[in-house]
């Protein structure tokens, strides 16, 4: 059995990191855990902060090094991959606003020093979102990723006394291409679980991948796995963890959309049971685990494991979390969850009912005061932009996938840039699959412009023409229907 537990003030001295997401946290042998950079607010960080596990102590080391546009070390970012090959954190890559980053640096956690590394051979191309592992003490291997355009399948292992890349040519069946998936080393295979894909599913399948140990003189070759027991669900943004004899994985998000405020995230913990090759539930004894989230860090410190930070949706959180043994002296502490950022929660599901019933009537106030009929058929339906699965799955092409990680900022750019495509447009240039998003875009901006105005009166809607407000679906719609409906649109983007 195991207790989540909400580390406190008095389990170390110091200053904890601040809120972030899309952070790394390594451990440094057994003395320390270096967290690096992330992402809170739009605002992308580079700073270190160490925690000294035997002195139980926070702090910011003084780092020097090469000096790049004022900065000693990297430059912001997040998304990006950290692994420590004995006293050395290496980096590579991520993200800084919507810029992909292909550099590479190593700090020595010796002497708190800088180096931006010139490698050669093959290079990989800049990309964020992807994943790697340590070989042994002198290899990295990296797999996949997002370089901005599409998402990638590709291997790269580096050689760390050489620094030399060497693109791995691999035989057989491939995974699908991914970003935000998984990789760790276990005995002598890579272990890559889940991601998003190419063209937007997120992923649950699990992969091994041989040929990277140099004595066994192994064909380079993926394996798909198939285990039993409870797998996890499709998931991106988790954390795989090595704890003994089983890999523990908690958190990440799921299906709802890449761009959609309302992902479903979790905070469930499964372990892959290494001896038996399966995957369990970890039995947790207390029923106060932390508030569900993706883009966090977990790492080992002896039996613990140390969950700092993330991502919901909504909230970047500052939170610090243990998960412990039943045995362990802070097991039997209270854990009550206290969000740094909560998100906006209602208060009961019979309030949100009075919600939509409100947002239901004003609709059909608005039906009356414009003359439609709403006495027969069903209540015309006008999602939110969050909930419009279609328009912004249209609006997230026209950005190429350059928006930052707060889902409803992505959804914002998204709608700007797709009505933008609009005001634009011309009847012969709208496609026919452009209808039924446009549509219900249109009858949304009807919709506020009404409760804008809401001393509007039927007479005011006599001056206006709003002609296609009371249409169900774009199927209703005729060819000649086109070039007015576009007109009336952009009437309401003034």
């Amino acid at each position: 059995m195991h207790n989540w537990v909400r580390a406190s003030s008095s389990d170390f001295t110091g200053t904890p990191p601040q809120p972030r997401s899309g952070h790394t946290a390594v451990n440094v042998g057994k003395s320390m855990v270096v967290v690096f950079g992330g992402l809170v607010d739009k605002k992308f960080l580079n700073d270190i902060i160490v925690y000294d596990i035997e002195n139980k102590l926070w702090f910011e080391p003084e780092c020097t090094g090469s000096v790049s546009e004022g900065k000693v070390g990297p430059t912001p970012r997040a998304f990006h991959v950290a692994i420590t090959i004995d006293c050395h954190m290496f980096i590579f890559g991520g993200r800084s606003g919507g810029k992909r980053l292909g550099d590479f640096w190593v700090l020595d956690t010796d002497i708190w020093q800088w180096s931006e590394l010139t490698s050669f051979g093959d290079l990989p191309t800049p990309r964020d979102f992807s994943a790697a592992a340590a070989i042994g003490n002198q290899k990295i291997v990296l797999c996949g990723g997002w370089d901005g355009k599409k998402w990638l399948s590709d291997v790269y292992v580096m050689d760390t006394m050489s620094l030399e890349w060497m693109e791995l040519s691999v035989s057989g069946s491939l995974p699908p291409p991914r970003c935000g998936h998984t990789a760790t080393m276990v005995e002598k295979r890579l272990l890559v679980f889940g991601g998003r894909g190419g063209g937007g599913p997120i992923m649950g399948d699990l992969w091994a991948l041989k040929g990277l140990i140099d004595e066994e003189r192994e064909t380079p070759g993926w394996t798909q796995l198939k285990l039993p027991g409870q797998a996890p669900s499709a998931r991106c943004g988790h954390t795989v963890t090595s704890g003994g004899h089983y890999l523990l994985l908690f958190g990440g998000h799921g299906t709802g959309g890449w761009l959609s405020r309302y992902d479903v995230y979790y905070n469930d913990t499964i372990i892959l049971d290494r001896v038996t090759a399966q995957w369990k539930r970890l039995p947790i004894s207390n029923d106060e685990p932390p508030p569900p989230r993706a883009y966090h860090t977990m790492t080992s410190i002896g039996a613990r494991h140390l969950l700092i930070g993330g991502f919901d949706g909504k909230s970047t959180f500052g939170d610090l979390w243990w998960l412990v043994p039943e045995g362990d002296p802070i097991a039997k502490r209270s854990s009550v969850p206290q969000l740094r950022n909560p998100p906006e929660t209602k208060e009961s599901e019979r309030e949100l009912d009075m919600e939509r019933g409100q947002e239901g009537s004003t609709i059909v106030d608005l039906q009356k005061k414009m003359g439609i009929s709403v006495s027969s058929g069903p209540r015309l339906q006008i999602p939110e932009e969050s909930e419009d699965q279609e328009f912004v799955e249209l609006g997230s092409r026209l950005i190429e996938g350059d928006a930052v990680d707060n889902g409803a900022s992505m959804i914002q750019m998204a709608a700007e840039a797709l009505r933008q495509h609009w005001k634009e447009s011309t009847p012969e240039t709208l496609q026919l699959k452009e209808l039924g998003s446009l549509l219900r875009d249109y009858q949304r901006l009807v919709t506020r412009k009404y409760t804008a105005q809401s001393s509007l009166t039927s007479a005011d809607f006599g001056k206006k023409t709003f002609t296609f407000y009371h249409i169900k679906t774009s199927s209703e719609l005729r060819m000649e229907d086109i070039p007015e409906l576009l007109e009336e649109y952009k009437t309401l983007l003034i």
